[in-house]
């Protein structure tokens, strides 16, 4: 079968996760992506959190999947002409260095476009133009500058970054769109062009219905979806609203059978209005159906909390999974809080891919993400990540080099 971006060929010069995030997805449709590494040392992630001496990390083999590898110098004149010919051979140059790092290597947007003017240049880059763009910026830095962190957590505690890595990952997915798109206009303009990723900017995008809020709480001075409704105060920013849904229909997190001990035993019961017969029904609170204090949903909202109470003495009562069952039959919305060590041993997200199992020569096996977009055309195999420089030798032939030629360049510590 065939792939979605089958003939693709992307220039990886990606390190860390934004980056990686992004060609690797690439990848997965079928790119050729060839990622460009320092000799001896790689990608900073190979060494990062090791869990096994001298092995590539995780972090950095479920970033890196089905790429290749080539260790290249490229302050090196050899080097520099090595890329020329890559960046010749390649659809799209992907980076995520710091602020102005291509330009210093020589590879300015004109220089690229000398070489190939249908090369289109893909960056991720902490802050987008403006006072902020020269910051280093890592995961939660962009948590807090996109307005994540102001609005998670509780209101009498501090801003929280989310476990989700929205920052990193969130902007890679964002700038794997923006590529794909590119591609597409080349079909019509036979020109590359410049694609940009922001992690401000990512994350602001994820957390749209915060600034949705923003603009509400503006206009009327409360927002009664909110947990600081009706005995709190708003201020004049979106605050921190716990568990409470971000799409007007109440939901929080409850405790269920077992939560003394297993701090996961707790399941997301959402209220939803059609549903609410059948909620009242479940946790046996029938008289709630025909009371005015609970019969609608705007009655229902002041007293939103105390209700949440009521139903977790019912969902103390059941295991998360026993709760899910009695619930979906009723069509509630919920759903269990799911530790890492379940999600690692759910069949069903084997039986899709999500999660996969992958053998690695000096790792052995390990479970790694799937693709998680899926495409009825275009299968995804998850093969293991490259070690440092393994492609080297294939791609160098592949620009037309010999293996004397390739020798002596190993021997002048160019590859």
């Amino acid at each position: 079968m065939s792939k979605a971006l089958d003939g693709v060929k992307i220039l990886d010069f990606t390190h860390v996760q934004s980056g990686p995030t992004c060609t690797q997805l690439l990848a997965w449709f079928g790119a050729d992506v060839i990622k460009v590494e320092r000799a001896g040392e790689g990608d900073a992630t190979r060494g990062q959190l090791r869990d096994i001496p001298d092995v590539d990390s995780l972090y950095f083999t479920m970033l890196n999947h089905n790429k290749r590898s080539i260790t290249l110098d490229t302050k090196n004149p050899k080097g520099k002409a090595a890329l020329e010919k890559l960046i010749k051979q390649c659809d799209v140059l992907v980076e995520n260095f710091a602020p102005g790092a291509l330009d210093r290597m020589g590879f300015t947007w004109e220089r690229i476009q000398e070489l190939n003017p249908a090369m289109i240049v893909a960056s991720i880059k902490g802050f987008g133009p403006g006072p902020y763009e020269d910051c280093k910026v890592y995961e939660n830095v962009a948590q807090c500058a996109g307005g994540s962190a102001s609005t998670t957590g509780f209101d009498d505690g501090p801003p929280m970054v989310t476990g989700a890595q929205i920052g990193d990952s969130g902007t890679g997915l964002h700038l794997a769109l923006g590529i794909v798109a590119a591609l597409y206009q080349r079909k019509t303009t036979g020109r590359g062009q410049k694609v940009m990723a922001a992690m401000q900017d990512a994350v602001l995008n994820l957390c749209r219905v915060k600034l949705r809020d923003q603009q509400r709480l503006e206009r009327t001075g409360i927002m009664k979806e909110y947990p600081q409704y009706p005995n709190g105060v708003f201020g004049d920013a979106v605050p921190r609203a716990g568990n409470a849904s971000g799409g007007g229909q109440p939901g929080w997190i409850l405790k269920c059978k077992g939560w003394e001990t297993d701090p996961n035993a707790y399941i997301y019961f959402i209220t939803q209005a059609p549903v609410w017969k059948s909620v009242c029904k479940v946790i046996g609170k029938e008289e709630w159906i025909d009371d005015p204090d609970y019969a609608t949903p705007t009655a229902r909202l002041p007293r939103i909390m105390p209700i949440f109470e009521t139903i977790e003495q019912w969902t103390k009562t059941k295991t998360k999974f026993e709760a899910m069952d009695i619930l979906n039959k009723y069509d509630i919305p919920c759903g269990p809080i799911l530790s890492m060590k379940e999600i690692a041993e759910e069949p069903a997200l084997r039986a899709t891919g999500t999660v996969v199992e992958v053998d690695h020569p000096t790792r052995g096996k390990y479970l790694t993400v799937g693709n998680p977009i899926k495409m009825s055309d275009s299968s995804t195999e998850v093969t293991r990540s490259p070690l440092l420089g393994e492609h080297t030798d294939e791609v160098m032939t592949e620009l037309g080099y010999t293996m004397e030629d390739i020798a002596a360049l190993r021997a002048e510590r160019v590859i």
